[in-house]
This record gives C-alpha cells, sequence and structure tokens, in this order.
C-alpha cells in the first residue's frame, strides 16, 4: 500500500510528528535545571528549523551540538530574561494591590513595554540558533526581526502561549502538551520566520561570496557577524 510506503506524505507526516515528540521531550529535560533553559530553547528552534528546511538532521546530535555551541550566550541572554519576569511581576504587583498609584498614561506605557519585551523574545532565541553574533547584536537583530514580520510576531506569540492556556482549560490534553506543547509551536514559528532568515542569508552570501577554492557549506553554516537585516525584509 502506497500510504504506508516510506516517502508517503502520511509516513513523511507521522515521522515529523515523532522528531517533535523527541525535541520537545529533550527540551523539557534540558530546562529542569532552569538555568539551561536558555540553550534549550536554543537548541529546539535549531533543529525545528532544520525540520521545516527539510534539511538531513539528527535530531539528539543537532540538537546537542546547537546547545554546546549557543550555551553562553543563550543562558547570559536567559538570566537576563529572568531578572526583566521578576522586575515586571513586581510591577504588575504594585499595580493590581494598587500599594503605588501610577497615572493611567504610565500604566499603558509599561504594558506596552511589557508586550514588545515579550515579542524580542520570542525571536531571540531563533536569531541565536541560527546567527553568530555578540549578545547586544543578538538582541537587536531579535528585536529588528520581530518588528520586521510584526503581524507573523504577534501570531507567533499567541502560537506558543495556546497550548498551555487549552492545557489549563481541558486538562485531558495535558499529556499532549507534554509530548508536543513546546515544539510545535517552535516548528510553527519557524515556518513563519524561515522565509526573513532566508532572505538575510541571502543578503549575507552577497556581501560575503565563498571563494572558489572552498566547498559550498550544507546548510550547518551559523553566519558570523551577519547583517543586522538587510532593508527588503519587511512583509
Amino acid at each position: 500500500m502506497k500510504f504506508l510506503s516510506i516517502d508517503s506524505p502520511l509516513m513523511v507526516f507521522l515521522g515529523k510528528v515523532a522528531d517533535l515528540m523527541w525535541v520537545n521531550i529533550l527540551t523539557i529535560l534540558c530546562c529542569i535545571p532552569v538555568i539551561t533553559a536558555g540553550a534549550a530553547f536554543t537548541s529546539m528552534h535549531y533543529v525545528c528549523l532544520k525540520i521545516v528546511r527539510d534539511e538531513e538532521c539528527y535530531i539528539t546530535k543537532d540538537y546537542f551540538k546547537s546547545f554546546k555551541l549557543n550555551f553562553r550566550q543563550a543562558t547570559l541572554i536567559w538570566l537576563m530574561m529572568l531578572v526583566l519576569f521578576f522586575i515586571y511581576a513586581a510591577d504588575f504587583y504594585l499595580i493590581y494591590k494598587k500599594a503605588v498609584e501610577f497615572p493611567s498614561w504610565m500604566n499603558m506605557l509599561f504594558l506596552g513595554v511589557v508586550i514588545l519585551t515579550f515579542l524580542v523574545i520570542i525571536m531571540v532565541f531563533p536569531v541565536l540558533a541560527k546567527f553568530d553574533n555578540t549578545v547586544p547584536q543578538t538582541i537587536k537583530m531579535a528585536a529588528l526581526a520581530a518588528v520586521a514580520q510584526l503581524p507573523k510576531t504577534v501570531l507567533s506569540l499567541v502560537v506558543i502561549v495556546a497550548p498551555f492556556v487549552l492545557g489549563a482549560i481541558f486538562y485531558q490534553i495535558i499529556p499532549v502538551v507534554i509530548l508536543l506543547g513546546m515544539s510545535v509551536p517552535a516548528f510553527v514559528c519557524a515556518l513563519m520566520y524561515n522565509k526573513l532568515f532566508r532572505k538575510i542569508e541571502e543578503r549575507f552570501a552577497e556581501q560575503n561570496p565563498v571563494p572558489e577554492e572552498e566547498p559550498e557549506d550544507d546548510g550547518e553554516r551559523i553566519f558570523s557577524d551577519a547583517p543586522i537585516l538587510p532593508p527588503d525584509t519587511k512583509e
């Protein structure tokens, strides 16, 4: 039966589901120490982008390759995020308890800053997974990428949050959330930012051609000093 052949759409789909399950399990395990969560998220996006692009991928090997390569920067970014989370949580607590009265415009401004921060966070680990820059450059590139495809970034935020909201409402799907709750949203996000990343990679390749005597890379190269964003990346 053709639909059961290894190259059939059904088997390809099931293979990707199995890969995403394993990516999700790896990510959960690597997040348990908490401090390693940044590297875990970076590795998850690295593998999910390869799956989206149908590139050759050895899930475990490639996951820990990215984990090791990006650990220092990912951990630094993650620690910065945790500090911001604590600051925002404290501010929300003060506002909720009305311990400090802020003008309404300041509350709206604070909410806008929080939303913008989360939009940048959505892009920072995918950017780190693919492009080799300093931490400030990575954050700047993530911010510009988030703005360049703002509707997709907002949709990505919804996709990332949705499994956990649904799991909290419908506890019956908690096993599904445990198996696919992070990797499937990361895969969907990769589908959305893949086009933008392709444009950045193409622009970098134009500005930094590979010498004729050097063989073309196999898609594994992580671009050093990548341009922040080419001028025509807005969609």
